[in-house]
């Protein structure tokens, strides 16, 4: 057989590229009026973000059994598990308890990111596996692959981020004139923090836009564009990356998903890359 890559709904990889690269998903959960809602699984609400919904790691048996599973399909070959960044998901640190009581043939990455952030990692880890790798190389991959994926966004409204407790030092601004909109991005340890203030919306995507090219800079780079019910916005940021990034291949685009959509609420829109080496 060969290593198997496993990762959580959060990734936001579309169901083509984990059919293609056999790779399998845990979900996370939302909390939802007593209701306990598995993201991917159980159908959820399509306006949860104007709900006071909570949302949950995946569980320990949920996990427990999806690690044994891969592990056994895979022949002994073992286990690549990459998940939604440990600053921002109790996810991680569930999953590498959970590793330690099946054994060293399940290895846990934490991708430091969210959404195709994790994806990248996800395809990083996947590639090598089917090319042959062993465990060692393909955990090597997606650690590797970790410090080159990058993850920005712009939040029109504040509402859902003043509920959430995912985002780092947000006491010293989120308290500022509601007029305020955020670009925010995901630190190098994994935290969502912001990365500057601007007065319309506008503005703060085309800030976006300017940050992302500035990483990318002549070369090639895997792109995706999320969004939360803000197809228009989405478009408008995947067009202006094109113009700007032509060694790019097209970018992948999706919705942020009913999690990640509970924190950062409507209009959302995200960008996430992998830089080539």
């Amino acid at each position: 057989m060969s290593v198997v890559v496993l990762t959580d709904s959060s990734a936001r990889l579309p169901a083509g590229l984990r059919d293609t690269w056999a790779i399998r998903e845990v979900p996370l959960h939302i909390l939802l009026d007593g209701a306990d809602l598995r993201d991917g699984v159980d159908e959820i609400p399509a306006d949860i973000y104007h709900c006071h919904a909570t949302t949950a790691a995946a569980t320990p048996a949920e996990l427990d059994a999806a690690y044994r599973q891969a592990l056994a399909d895979s022949d002994g070959d073992g286990v690549v598990a990459v998940h939604i960044s440990s600053g921002l998901s109790g996810t991680h640190r569930a999953a590498e308890l959970t590793a330690a009581g099946i054994g060293p043939a399940v290895r846990v990455v934490d991708s430091k990111s969210a959404a195709m952030g994790t994806g990248f990692v996800v395809l990083a880890a996947a590639r090598a596996a089917a090319a042959g790798s062993d465990l060692d190389a393909v955990a090597r991959a997606a650690q590797e692959a970790v410090g080159r994926t990058y993850a920005f966004m712009v939040v029109p409204r504040l509402d859902n981020l003043r509920r959430s407790g995912r985002i780092g030092g947000a006491k010293a601004w989120l308290g500022t004139a509601l007029s305020l909109k955020p670009v925010l991005r995901i630190d190098d340890a994994g935290r969502l923090v912001l990365a500057q203030r601007v007065r319309t919306v506008k503005h703060a995507m085309a800030a976006m836009i300017d940050r992302v090219c500035e990483v990318v800079g002549d070369g090639p780079a895997a792109v995706a564009v999320h969004h939360v019910a803000n197809s228009g916005g989405a478009a408008e940021v995947t067009a202006g990356l094109a113009q700007r990034l032509p060694a790019c291949e097209p970018a992948i685009v999706t919705d942020l998903g009913p999690v990640l959509a509970v924190h950062v609420g409507a209009g959302a829109v995200a960008v996430c890359l992998h830089v080539d080496e």
